[in-house]
């Protein structure tokens, strides 16, 4: 495994069809899947297809655990210590969060904590961390 993975989340409109390609063209498993988005293991790192629909209001967004998560966002996967002191920097610099930072799926298979914000062009950034890395892919 990568020492820090990488996170790519992506807008897709059809989730069998890329399903179909990156797992029976291009290899990669799945970890979490949901009916909106999946999570690929896309040679060590973490990509998600998150479904979005042309004409759809909150096409720039999906639910995911209760949260409004930008569809198209990137990141890094860090060792729990490095979010924690992430989080302080983030702090102190008084950066606006997204999505604050807190634990996702707790007490559940895929436990993370994660936080979002944009940086100065816009682009949402995620930034996460699991404690068992072994729960990157798991389903």
């Amino acid at each position: 495994m990568v020492k820090n993975p990488f996170h790519l989340a992506f807008p897709v409109t059809d989730l069998a069809a890329t399903r179909a390609l990156f797992c029976d063209l291009l290899g990669c498993t799945t970890g979490r899947i949901d009916e909106r988005w999946i999570d690929f293991n896309f040679f060590g790192h973490q990509v998600t297809a998150h479904l979005i629909t042309a004409n759809a209001a909150d096409a720039l967004t999906n639910s995911v655990d209760g949260k409004q998560v930008p569809s198209m966002h990137f990141g890094v996967i860090l060792e729990w210590d490095q979010w924690h002191k992430m989080v302080e920097r983030l702090r102190s610099a008084e950066i606006d969060f997204l999505i604050e930072p807190n634990i996702r799926f707790e007490g559940e298979i895929g436990e993370q904590a994660t936080l979002f914000f944009k940086d100065p062009s816009g682009n949402a950034l995620e930034f996460k961390s699991f404690k068992d890395r072994s729960q990157i892919f798991a389903t």
